[in-house]
């Protein structure tokens, strides 16, 4: 669903918006907006991550939280956890650090805590397992506290996994085979998910390429690897067997597919189609698409698996290795059903979301 323009306002997203519920709180302290997004609780309580940006106005920080809500919904259904989906969004005027970050995270734990467990949540971009703990001091309804505070720590690493076997799965469906040795894969977004996976792939042979807006952070992490760091302004047009978006969401428009030089996209980016249209584009391009809430759901099969059906690590990388299973599944419905891959996911998504 599109959820109104980049210029609509608050009442206008509210009314488009096909979720169940939205808190907003104005922190009066600090300047932020607090927008939580409860999009289904038909599988379980909402479940989803914080994520804190400086944004132009509330109300794009409203729609973000909203088609994040929406993207959780589908992942969590899809990877068969318990829960609902939601997404938690702090605007903030600046990041903050220090004694204004710790305030900032003990009054959105106060919100958290006023929905009596409705929603539980967890880290996002610009937040972390020690701001967890922090939310944590005011309720008990928070994934990824530190290992030292009882919690599993950040899901970067099996967010990185889960996608690590994605473009396998996918290499293999496209390619014939899930080796890397020799793959170039091209990845876009080198903080905590793109820098694991980096490392994973270049251990498992392929000829690795680090494009992010930092450049010194992609020249670092491909530094570590013997990859090699490229423009972020040219990644786009980097010939390669995958490309992989692990930075922010909308990076695939009909115009910027038109540009890939690759046979796979298979990242860890939420809400990478920036239009729905895009996915037809992908399609008649023949470049295979692995859908970002299915590839992506490592960190919250984590979380849950492990802080609460008591997991072990082994049936934690199992459940990580079925995303790979999970995904040709779908790349063989879309083909059987001549729709893009994309769809194929809408699908089962719906599919699971109406036999919970």
């Amino acid at each position: 669903m599109e959820i109104g323009q980049p210029e609509a306002s608050l009442e206008a997203l509210l009314d488009d918006w096909d979720g169940e519920t939205v808190v907003m709180r104005r922190d009066r302290e600090s300047g932020a907006w607090f927008f939580i997004c409860l999009h289904s609780t038909r599988l379980g309580p909402a479940g989803g991550g914080t994520r804190m940006k400086v944004y132009g106005t509330p109300a794009e920080a409203l729609k973000d939280a909203m088609l994040l809500s929406a993207a959780m919904t589908r992942k969590l259904a899809v990877a068969g956890l318990p829960f609902g989906g939601g997404k938690a969004v702090l605007a903030v005027p600046e990041i903050p650090r220090g004694e204004p970050r710790r305030a900032l995270f003990l009054s959105y734990g106060d919100l958290v805590a006023s929905l009596g467990g409705t929603y539980r949540t967890s880290s996002d971009i610009n937040t972390n397992d020690a701001d967890m703990d922090v939310v944590g001091e005011r309720t008990d309804h928070v994934f990824g506290r530190s290992r030292e505070a009882g919690g599993s720590g950040n899901p970067a690493t099996p967010t990185a996994v889960g996608v690590f076997h994605g473009i396998r799965s996918s290499l293999a469906y496209r390619l014939g085979s899930s080796d890397l040795d020799g793959r170039t894969v091209l990845v876009q977004g080198a903080g905590g998910v793109g820098s694991s996976l980096v490392g994973q792939l270049a251990q498992a042979g392929a000829s690795v390429f680090v494009a992010d807006i930092d450049t010194e952070r992609a020249r670092e992490v491909a530094g570590l690897v013997g990859a090699a760091a490229v423009p972020a302004d040219e990644a786009l047009q980097i010939e390669c067997d995958v490309y992989a978006p692990c930075a922010v969401g909308g990076v695939l428009t009909p115009d910027t597919v038109s540009e890939l030089r690759c046979r796979v996209v298979a990242g860890s980016a939420n809400n990478q189609l920036a239009e729905p249209e895009a996915a037809e584009v992908l399609r008649e391009r023949g470049i295979l698409y692995a859908p970002d809430y299915v590839i992506n759901g490592g960190g919250a099969i984590a979380l849950v698996g492990l802080e609460q059906l008591g997991w072990s690590a082994a049936e934690l990388d199992a459940a990580l290795e079925r995303i790979g299973q999970t995904l040709q599944q779908i790349y063989e419905r879309a083909d059987d059903e001549g729709i893009s891959t994309a769809a194929a996911a809408d699908l089962l998504a719906e599919e699971r979301l109406q036999a919970g």
